[in-house]
């Protein structure tokens, strides 16, 4: 069975393309609504309407959707490298090793933390979707770093409020091509969903707020390491916001970094890490911060970096 919506058309979206206006409402990628609208499922004032066609303010929007999916499951599949860095009744903080999924996903088949957590006897909130409960915020499976999940109901409450409210100090350490001039500064630069590759995402005018502090705290020759401390948390934010000033996370080969320095160093994936998280307890609102170290490949690279002078 399909899912029908229909409502007016909101003023906001009024004179933008079915295609852009109906992946905002919706939340879907454009290339989704694109293929709905070539499939005859979206219709203004009755009418079939092509991806290229504008939204006009008032009128009856239609549109089905197919049916949702049966929800992934949570598969308890030890994890090598998942390491408790703290525990009460409350949280769990981890330290995500790299090609480790927060959560499970469709299309994802490879380890996960709460598939790791379960599979310890780490019992977390049952929060949240079914195949992400208790995940308050997520690392990419290509970063590394420290993750805090809820494990009480309560606790799955105050941090979700927490990180929307913007109380929860998020800090990154990144390796990026270049020598970001100023060395010390923010990027205020609206990020959205690629509007050609849906995989990623890209600085876009009119897209959701997004602002990055960063300050290098080493330079190199060809390379900086820069401290990252995130005001928003986007998708693939610190890694957008980097390549749109043409200083790519190195290794980052999504994003434009050049492959024969990530070859050099010894990298497979973007030199990127969730250095720090600081957060009050939700508990009894105690602030407490939680650090993790380099891994090696990260930490390699970076030997090499220094030896070259």
């Amino acid at each position: 069975m399909s899912d029908v919506r229909a409502l007016p058309v909101p003023e906001g979206l009024d004179g933008m393309r079915v295609d852009a206006g109906l992946a905002k409402l919706l939340g879907l990628s454009r290339t989704a609504v694109a293929e709905l609208a070539e499939s005859g499922e979206v219709r203004l004032d009755g009418r079939v309407a092509g991806k290229s066609d504008r939204l006009v303010a008032g009128v009856l929007l239609e549109v089905s959707l197919p049916a949702p999916a049966s929800p992934v499951q949570v598969v308890p599949v030890p994890v090598e490298g998942l390491i408790v860095l703290h525990q009460d009744d409350d949280i769990v903080v981890v330290d995500k090793p790299v090609g480790v999924a927060a959560h499970p996903s469709p299309g994802w088949t490879g380890p996960t933390v709460i598939g790791g957590l379960a599979a310890a006897g780490i019992r977390i909130s049952t929060s949240g979707a079914a195949e992400r409960q208790g995940v308050v915020h997520r690392l990419d499976v290509g970063t590394t770093g420290v993750m805090v999940v809820a494990k009480s109901e309560h606790a799955y409450t105050v941090l979700k409020r927490a990180f929307k409210e913007r109380t929860v100090d998020k800090g990154y350490h990144a390796l990026v091509q270049g020598h970001p001039d100023p060395s010390v500064g923010t990027i205020d630069a609206p990020i959205d969903r690629h509007p050609r590759h849906d995989y990623k995402f890209a600085v876009i005018a009119g897209g959701r707020p997004s602002v990055t502090h960063y300050e290098v705290i080493e330079a190199f020759r060809g390379a900086s390491l820069v401290d990252i401390r995130l005001e928003t948390g986007r998708t693939h934010q610190i890694r957008v916001h980097f390549a749109a000033l043409h200083h790519p996370c190195v290794g980052d080969l999504t994003y434009g970094a050049d492959p024969t320095l990530a070859r050099r160093l010894g990298l497979t994936r973007q030199w990127l890490h969730a250095r720090s998280l600081a957060f009050h307890h939700p508990s009894d609102g105690r602030r407490v911060e939680f650090v993790s170290e380099y891994p090696d490949d990260l930490r390699a690279a970076l030997e090499i970096l220094r030896a070259e002078g």
